[in-house]
């Protein structure tokens, strides 16, 4: 095709930095796509040219495009791997930007997933009420009923766990004390899907900071980090949700903090890229974001006073181990709680194939994914499968369970409770 006029437009950083890619290959044993497919287009290189080439206008931004950009995970495990330090998440997102105001992300599952980010997730409440209507489904048995209906939503069954009455979904409370001597105050974010599904992991979270001597404030007015509305090419949102929550964790006129913690990889990642997303605004926010595990190991947790005899595997979120390079704190961590044997397994830094909607709207490649990390689970057999993602625990504890497996799947920081209280997971 001869060279024409560009057919989208990309930031001009980032269409600098896919010419930084010299084409080495590094990436492509990292790839979980190009290793199930084989093909070049299906790894990180080749979306590079593709996207390249559809900016300069060298290639038709159509349905190879489209349907290559919607099948990579966005795992960002190849930039673990560039010797060149190619930004290929961010190209990823302003490519499928690209791609969905070019209308071809198209179909009724891309239609669905757009209204409910947009119109659900993006507004507190609603998502609350969305769940409160789910978990009544849940408890009627007409998910069931509509599941054998329709094959995607039995599917969809598969990967949500009952969703929680509606006082373990309750708000946080704004403010929390340190417990013991006091060593400084964090905010915390709540979350969207954290809050509704894993208000145990939230509240975990909040008891084990202040153990450790920190003051917990969670402000009013956050809201979802954007990370899913990002990864869905939908920019604009992103940027607004991100705007409010620059604006809720500046707590004007308060005591400052001295960090924002986060226990969700994935919103982790996107408050510390909020520099990307709102520059001239997001530094501040980008600064102090951290990863709950990153900062216990940080500023030096606190020994736990019980113990647990169990057998744990670590396995690494995608967007905590390569978005933002974190891998030996959380097994710190963990190997500080007595009586608990860390055991590693073959695949724990490849992706689970959940990558947020992906396992929905990419159902096959999403199981072949998730189907080698499940059989070296199996192998080490360990008693508790933890890890810091509500997308990874979704996935893994379906797989767990449709595996007949008797691990449970947590995260670090439930374990790290139960150990201040002396109890394993689960028991009251």
């Amino acid at each position: 095709m001869s060279e024409t006029s560009p057919l989208f437009d990309l930031d001009p950083s980032l269409l600098d930095d896919s010419l930084d890619c010299v084409h080495c290959g590094l990436c492509l044993s990292a790839c979980p796509t190009y290793r199930i497919t084989g093909r070049e287009n299906s790894s990180p290189r080749g979306r590079i040219y593709l996207i390249r080439g559809a900016a300069e206008g060298k290639i038709e931004l159509g349905g190879v495009v489209a349907e290559e950009l919607g099948l990579c995970l966005g795992c960002r495990a190849c930039e673990s791997e560039c010797p060149s330090g190619v930004e290929y998440g961010a190209m990823l997102e302003k490519g499928r930007a690209a791609i969905a105001d070019a209308g071809l992300r198209k179909g009724w599952a891309y239609r669905l997933e757009g209204f409910a980010l947009r119109r659900i997730v993006a507004f507190p409440r609603r998502l609350h009420a969305a769940f409160s209507l789910l978990g009544l489904a849940q408890r009627l048995g007409m998910d069931r009923v509509a599941g054998l209906l329709l094959p995607f939503v039995d599917y969809a069954r598969g990967l949500l766990p009952r969703v929680p009455r509606a006082a373990a979904r309750r708000r946080l409370p704004a403010f929390t004390p340190a417990q013991g001597e006091r060593r400084g105050r964090v905010a915390l974010l709540e979350g969207c899907v954290m809050a509704e599904l894993f208000g145990d992991v939230n509240r975990a979270t909040v008891r084990v900071l202040a153990r450790n001597g920190y003051d917990v404030v969670v402000p009013e007015g956050q809201g979802c980090c954007g990370a899913l509305h990002a990864h869905a090419g939908d920019l604009s949102t992103s940027r607004r949700l991100a705007t409010k929550n620059v604006e809720a964790f500046a707590l004007p006129g308060g005591e400052p903090v001295d960090a924002v913690v986060s226990n969700s990889a994935g919103c982790g990642a996107a408050l510390g890229e909020t520099d990307q997303w709102l520059p001239g605004r997001g530094e501040e926010l980008a600064r102090q974001a951290r990863d709950v595990c990153e900062w216990l190991d940080e500023v030096g947790l606190r020994a736990p006073s019980g113990s647990l005899a169990a057998r744990v595997c670590y396995d690494d979120p995608c967007h905590l181990v390569h978005a933002q390079g974190i891998s030996s704190a959380p097994r710190r961590l963990l190997s500080a709680i007595p009586g608990l044997e860390l055991v590693a397994h073959a695949d724990a830094e490849s992706c689970c194939g959940a990558a947020g909607t992906y396992n929905l709207l990419q159902r096959e490649m999403s199981q072949r994914v998730l189907e080698p990390k499940l059989d070296a689970l199996a192998a080490a057999d360990p008693d508790w499968i933890a890890t810091g993602n509500p997308g990874c625990m979704l996935q893994i504890e379906a797989g767990v369970r449709a595996r007949g497996m008797a691990a449970r799947v947590v995260h670090p920081v439930e374990l790290l409770d139960r150990a201040y209280a002396g109890s394993a997971p689960g028991e009251s």
